[in-house]
């Protein structure tokens, strides 16, 4: 799977961690704003996970999820396809709302041909493989079995079930060393290795940079996409390479 160059602008998009919500319009307005002055007509966007900031199911009732379905279906309809990967935050998000948003859902990982470079795309948070209590709590919640259970719930109960989920997280990750919650520079080289890719791009961590691994003797690069909290931004690649780009929200 890769963009379509020929098609397009030559360009591609990946963006993550924008936590959409109705309590934080800003960055919502930014948001649509990047997808008609910057995405419009390029090749592809890719959205690697935490688009929204909590998602208990797709009859999810904000307003940021209708509109955002109708932006995004606009986007797709118009020629430049959306690809989803899941987040630990919207890991929720199934097939309803991806056909109403236009998106084609992604694994985690998804290896594509970047214009030419095997490029590998994750949400990043199964390479903090030093957080181990997080990575429990993972493998445990995505379980297919516990994904049909949370589906079945009642609206109401789901959506406390996530704020308490939620509530718990911030209490645990003020109690852990920083180091802890970014990524294993050993776990990078290892999927890297897996993949037989070149280039790694992904979010979850809110620690936006390029990094450069030696992996076999071969130069690889990984870049970490922003959060939209007080900034806003992404990693746009094209045939010349990638760039990350950011500014204040």
């Amino acid at each position: 799977m890769g963009p379509a160059s020929e098609s397009g602008t030559g360009r591609t998009f990946f963006v993550a961690d924008l936590h959409l919500t109705d309590v934080r319009p800003a960055a919502t307005g930014r948001f649509f704003r990047f997808l008609d002055e910057d995405v419009a007509g390029a090749d592809a966007l890719y959205i690697l996970g935490d688009l929204f900031e909590a998602w208990v199911g797709d009859d999810h009732d904000e307003a940021v999820a209708r509109d955002t379905a109708r932006r995004l279906k606009a986007l797709t309809d118009a020629g430049t396809p959306v690809y989803f990967m899941h987040g630990n935050r919207d890991f929720m998000l199934a097939s309803r709302y991806a056909q109403r948003s236009g998106m084609t859902l992604l694994a985690d990982p998804a290896r594509i041909d970047l214009y030419g470079v095997p490029t590998l795309l994750m949400h990043g948070d199964t390479l903090c493989s030093d957080d181990t209590a997080y990575q429990s709590f993972r493998r445990r919640v995505r379980h297919p079995l516990t994904l049909a259970l949370l589906r079945r719930l009642p609206f109401s109960l789901r959506r406390r079930l996530a704020r308490q989920a939620r509530a718990g997280s911030e209490s645990a990750k003020a109690d852990k060393p920083a180091a802890i919650m970014d990524v294993n520079e050993t776990e990078v080289v290892r999927v890297l290795r897996a993949q037989r890719a070149g280039r790694l791009i992904h979010g979850h961590t809110h620690r936006p940079a390029r990094h450069a691994h030696a992996v076999d003797g071969h130069d690889c690069e990984r870049w970490v996409l922003p959060d939209w909290y007080a900034r806003w931004g992404y990693v746009v690649c094209d045939v010349a390479g990638c760039a990350l780009k950011l500014e204040s929200l």
